[in-house]
């Protein structure tokens, strides 16, 4: 027995001895191998805190800032701390009912992880954030207020370029596999989206003691695994703010685009897209109510036509006929067409405005002009070049030529989302035509309609191209990123220098004199200002829509192009306005503005009194006015009820985080008033 006991003695000593082996190389594991944050998230009385940095600041080519950061708070939410909350209390300051705090929670956060802090409501206004400071301890641990710093507009424009930051959700979560965090926000659009990287900064980590009520009582180990948040890089772009400013008060109530790009550079000076908002309305506790009308609203203001928005060039496109006509060598600059107020050269006739003599007689007649007889008929000498012997050969060579001017192709410009237009292949007709086609067949192509597309962006472009005499980069709002190092590779492709087809000199200048006519003593004499030479091109695009239900003939888009000055060229514009008629009508003068602007700095008494009359002028179809007016008024009923809400409220004085009640409301009120909004894609 004895031996036994002893036997049994042995066994239990050897299960004390490997108990207490494993409890210290535990111990040793804890202390040794796992790292400080490991042992700080075992301790439940160490408060973990996002201290979120500032993302970096965009300037314009002056160095004015036209966006900057300013402060909010967040009320966040830790779904796995949320014990016996007051969630009437909370509902109550929040103003939500219990289904809707029921909804948020278990129907969204909850699903993102419970061990994962979510913003539960962004952007508190004054009022909310000064009544949670008060009462969060009624809501701990479960919640808490986060500071968090927001953009701000100051010039209130820019807002397709710029873009906007939002929260991550948790699409975006798994698509940068986790690198974001739930609460965290990135760039959703325009530059936002594209310098992402840049502009974010790091976040850091603040760690705190709390006692046993769970009230914060000081740092732990004084700082020690605190972990310091870096703002993002500053941006400094191509865009002149002013300028900016300018396109988009000439842009007020229309359907449209201007885009003004720096030849040399290919920086973009301007870039507005009509109708625009206030980017000031994505930013706050209004920020889902405007989005959400702005979705809604007819006239598309999310939508950036700049580079999204596909038109037929029109007019605009016969520079660009008259390039690969004379390279081509199937005309001389002295070459004229007989017209007498339409082209017969194919089945059925196509219209010209003029039936004077002598109008197209030679190619600087029928650029200043716009011949369309004159070129159409060229369009057709290039595609049947005798040379070829097959319309299919000659039709993919001027293909190639417009490829390499950029239409057609994505340019490739900082800007998320950018379209291609069309220029159509080959196939394209084998298949609509049943491989029976000829030059008769997309014979419109000479006068930019047909089966083609082009974006104002392209367009802007090509002047650039005409302007350089062969070559251009890519167009793009960054020049310089702040302490720019060797991982920076976001602008390499901007200073690559892109030579386009070999056409000679001599080539380019008749064009450009040809140019120069329109505005001299052509179509395009609205656009002239003394003492400088402008080179440019209107244009006429034909016009179809659906309306309720049936495609009909709306009135045609409002087309110009142009460089200037011509010898030295410093800017190039493109500018369409949606269904407002000739070019020399409301283009053209537009164009003219923003030359004057640019190269001046300035503008006389009497052209700003152009500018107002521009910006006053509504020109809408009135099936998306009346539809927009409908919107207009629900959105006016809701914001309302907002005030009418805030007014309710007993008010106390804050001194956080950023305005007063009045400040709110006259948000409110800026925001119901003004037609400004915004780019989604």
């Amino acid at each position: 027995m004895s031996v036994f006991n002893q036997s049994r003695q042995n066994v239990i000593r050897l299960l004390f001895l490997v108990a207490f082996a494993i409890l210290v190389i535990r111990l040793l594991f804890l202390q040794l191998s796992s790292s400080k944050y490991d042992l700080l998230a075992l301790d439940n009385a160490v408060s973990k805190t996002i201290v979120y940095p500032d993302r970096g600041i965009i300037f314009d080519r002056k160095g004015r800032s036209i966006l900057e950061n300013t402060l909010t708070y967040d009320l966040m939410v830790l779904p796995n701390s949320v014990k016996n909350l007051d969630t009437a209390g909370l509902c109550r300051i929040l103003n939500i009912n219990a289904k809707a705090f029921h909804d948020r929670l278990v129907g969204s956060i909850i699903k993102n992880g419970r061990f994962r802090p979510s913003v539960f409501e962004a952007a508190l206004n004054t009022e909310t954030f000064v009544q949670l400071q008060e009462n969060i301890f009624r809501f701990e641990p479960g919640f808490f207020l986060q500071e968090r710093p927001i953009r701000s507009y100051p010039y209130k424009a820019a807002a397709h370029l710029l873009g906007y930051v939002g929260e991550v959700d948790s699409t975006i979560l798994k698509r940068t596999n986790f690198y974001y965090q739930m609460g965290d926000y990135m760039g959703l659009a325009g530059l936002e989206r594209y310098y992402e990287p840049i502009l974010m900064g790091k976040r850091g980590i603040r760690y705190q003691v709390k006692d046993n009520k769970n009230r914060i009582v000081g740092s732990y180990e004084k700082g020690a695994y605190d972990s310091t948040a870096v703002a993002g890089r500053n941006l400094k772009t191509y865009l002149d703010i002013e300028l900016q400013v300018l396109a988009e008060r000439l842009m007020k109530d229309k359907l449209g685009a201007i885009v003004a790009i720096e030849p040399k550079t290919g920086g973009i000076l301007a870039m507005a897209s009509g109708p625009t908002y206030d980017p000031n309305m994505l930013t706050g506790s209004l920020r889902k109510a405007n989005f959400s009308f702005m979705l809604r609203d007819t006239a598309r203001p999310l939508f950036n036509r700049a580079i999204k928005g596909q038109y037929a060039p029109g007019s605009t496109i016969k520079p660009m006929g008259a390039l690969i006509a004379l390279d081509e060598g199937v005309i001389t600059p002295s070459f004229g067409y007989g017209c007498g107020g339409a082209y017969h050269g194919c089945n059925r006739p196509i219209a010209c405005e003029h039936k004077n003599v002598g109008h197209a007689s030679n190619l600087r007649l029928a650029l200043a002009n716009s011949c369309n007889s004159y070129f159409s008929h060229i369009y057709r000498m290039a595609v049947d070049n005798r040379s070829d012997h097959d319309v299919r050969t000659g039709y993919i060579r001027w293909k190639n030529y417009m490829n390499s001017f950029g239409l057609g192709v994505k340019l490739g410009l900082d800007l998320p989302s950018e379209d291609r237009g069309l220029i159509a292949d080959t196939s394209f007709y084998n298949k609509l035509y049943n491989n029976s086609w000829n030059s008769c067949t997309n014979v419109f192509l000479g006068i930019g309609q047909g089966e083609m597309q082009a974006t104002p962006l392209q367009m802007a472009n090509l002047m650039c191209i005409i302007a350089n005499k062969g070559y251009y980069y890519t167009p793009h709002f960054v020049s310089n990123i702040e302490n720019e190092q060797r991982s920076d590779t976001l602008l390499n492709k901007f200073k690559i220098k892109h030579e386009v087809t070999h056409i000679p000199d001599t080539i380019y200048n008749i064009v450009q004199l040809g140019m120069q006519d329109v505005v001299d003593h052509g179509t395009a004499m609205g656009a002239r200002i003394e003492g400088i030479s402008i080179a440019g091109k209107t244009g006429t695009a034909e016009n179809y829509g659906i309306i309720y239900g049936k495609r009909e003939k709306l009135k045609n888009h409002s087309w110009f192009v142009c460089f200037a000055p011509r010898e030295n060229p410093k800017i190039a514009i493109a500018v369409i306005v949606e269904n407002a008629g000739f070019g020399a009508t409301w283009a053209t003068p537009m164009a003219s503005l923003m030359l004057e602007k640019y190269l001046r700095d300035t503008l006389s008494a009497a052209r700003w009194k152009e500018v107002e009359r521009i910006e006053s002028t509504e020109i809408i179809l009135p099936v998306v006015k009346m539809k927009r007016k409908r919107l207009d008024s629900l959105r006016r009923e809701k914001i309302r009820m907002q005030i009418n809400r805030l007014n309710a409220r007993s008010a106390p004085v804050p001194s956080a985080p950023s305005s007063n009640k009045e400040n709110d409301i006259a948000h409110i009120h800026i925001d119901a008033t003004k037609n400004d909004e915004e780019e989604f894609s």
